[in-house]
Formats: C-alpha cells, sequence, structure tokens
C-alpha cells in the first residue's frame, strides 16, 4: 500500500512526520490557549455581574 519512494523515500517520512508533528504542536497549543481565555473570560464575566 506505501508507494515506493525511492532514494527519496527518508526525506519525504521525515517531511510527513515533521509536518505532523508541527500540527500536534499547534493543536494543543491552541487547545491550550483556548482554555486559558475562557477561564480569563469567566472571571471578567463574574466580575462584571457582582458589579451590576
Amino acid at each position: 500500500m506505501i508507494p515506493d519512494l525511492g532514494k527519496y523515500a527518508d526525506t519525504v517520512l521525515w517531511s510527513y512526520a515533521a509536518s505532523i508533528g508541527l500540527l500536534a504542536v499547534l493543536i494543543v497549543f491552541s487547545i491550550v490557549r483556548g482554555r486559558k481565555i475562557r477561564a480569563e473570560m469567566e472571571k471578567v464575566e463574574q466580575r462584571m455581574t457582582r458589579n451590576g
């Protein structure tokens, strides 16, 4: 099922691995940042409801 990449197999496979790794890092970063921002927004909303 894997195509024959010839002498460039190592380069192509490492490129795929690097791309997948970078995408995983971006996804994790986005999730962590989103949670942080959501928590900050909830704090602001709580302050707003207490102050009227």
